[in-house]
């Protein structure tokens, strides 16, 4: 999908198409004004003035995404929001709305399933889909069914797609980002020397900043510089696994099929704290984000159908140390507050002397909601036993504190 987030804001706020515009950061008292809809009008009605500015912008959120027009700038995913600011203090900044985007993801999914069946899920804006069988999916290299899911999704959301259409899921990856946006790129076989192999390195998923520092260090620029370098030179020098693995990147060799059921292991729901907070100073506000963490992750597991036994915290503290804990229970729940109340006996033994920047609750160990495994284990316990205890923590430290 195209700037996803901001794409279904600019649905919300037909005003703001065209300018810079930012999402990220949590909800601010500045956002409230764009709950206050003129009397006998729509969001749409909401003056530019009224709101909030990148600019005024204080504190250390990160962007998580941007409208083209912001993205000019030099504006990008990921980027702390200050260092936004310096770039373009006149973008818009929004709120994140996860509950909305996740209702236009599965909108967009039910959409592309009609047509194509065989789906991979690969998170709330991206899917592999698998042309081979569909009736069509080969005319035109498959641009023409590419077109029809482009149109299907716009005339039902408003939202546009960029679609990369390859022998495999490697290449398919890379091309749905050369015409962005709404955009559709055929790749054949055949083309992998004057398409591919003139990208940087980086444009492979799975080739990070290391690796690709370390890909430099050696001379090596683009997938043409590393599809010339010797399958044991590559083994020698990144491992055998890695190495391998690179010089088929390089040479546009993918064989993993499209999954179209993938069972998650666990399930978490965190947030940065827009200041560091302190376990006895502010133990009222994070008591507060604690308990809306939990039951989000219930709501979660209930909408998609899921329970869990091992529930666990994650903290990373003012020096970006992290700790983590968990415990596993005797049932299986989908349950916020019981989750709260696990996920709290967690907490007491983390260290809470420093200040906080996040905190995450996680629910893992995942069996579907009245699966033989979960009914089993609720009938096979006639009392609660002591759970289980695992954790770990970057930075050595008492392992107790006050809980919030």
């Amino acid at each position: 999908m195209d700037a996803f987030y901001a794409s279904v804001e600019l649905l919300r706020y037909p005003q703001l198409k065209g300018l810079p515009v930012v999402i990220g950061g949590g909800r601010r008292r500045e956002d409230e004004v764009l709950r206050q809809i003129p009397e006998g009008g729509s969001l749409a009605d909401i003056a530019l003035e009224a709101f909030p500015r990148l600019k005024d912008y204080v504190g250390r959120g990160v962007i998580t995404t941007a409208t083209y027009a912001a993205r000019a700038f030099g504006v990008g995913s990921a980027m702390g929001l200050m260092k936004a600011a310096r770039l373009c203090p006149q973008a818009i900044l929004l709120p994140v709305d996860f509950d909305e985007y996740r209702r236009f993801s599965r909108t967009f999914k039910k959409i592309i399933t009609d047509i194509a069946p065989v789906m991979e899920d690969r998170g709330v804006d991206e899917v592999y889909i698998d042309f081979t069988d569909v009736p069509g999916g080969q005319r035109e290299g498959g641009r023409v069914l590419a077109r029809l899911i482009q149109k299907a999704i716009f005339e039902a959301t408003g939202l546009t797609c960029s679609v990369g259409v390859a022998p495999n899921k490697l290449i398919a990856k890379m091309a749905s980002e050369f015409d962005k946006p709404n955009g559709i790129s055929v790749v054949y076989e055949e083309d992998l020397a004057s398409r591919i192999w003139p990208l940087p390195c980086r444009k492979v998923n799975g080739i990070g900043p290391k690796a690709d520092a370390r890909l430099q260090q050696h001379g090596i620029q683009t997938l043409g510089e590393l599809a010339a370098r010797e399958r044991e030179w590559l083994m020698a020098t990144f491992g055998r696994s890695t190495g391998a693995w690179m010089h088929e990147a390089a040479w546009g060799r993918d064989d993993r099929p499209v999954v179209t059921e993938s069972e998650p292991v666990s399930m978490s729901r965190e947030t940065t704290f827009e200041r560091d907070l302190h376990a006895v100073r502010d133990r009222a506000e994070l008591g507060a984000i604690f308990t809306h963490l939990c039951q989000k992750v219930g709501e979660d597991l209930r909408r998609k159908g899921y329970v869990g036994r091992t529930i666990g915290v994650k903290l990373r503290y003012d020096n970006f140390k992290i700790a983590t804990r968990d415990q596993t229970l005797a049932l299986f729940t989908d349950d916020g507050g019981v989750i709260r109340q696990a996920a709290g006996q967690c907490l007491k033994r983390v260290p809470l002397e420093r200040p906080l920047r996040l905190l995450g609750v996680r629910v893992g160990g995942l069996v579907r909601a009245g699966s033989a495994q979960a009914t089993a284990a609720e009938e096979a316990v006639a009392r609660p036993s002591l759970p289980a205890r695992r954790g770990s923590v970057a930075d050595a430290g008492a392992l107790t504190g006050s809980l919030f």
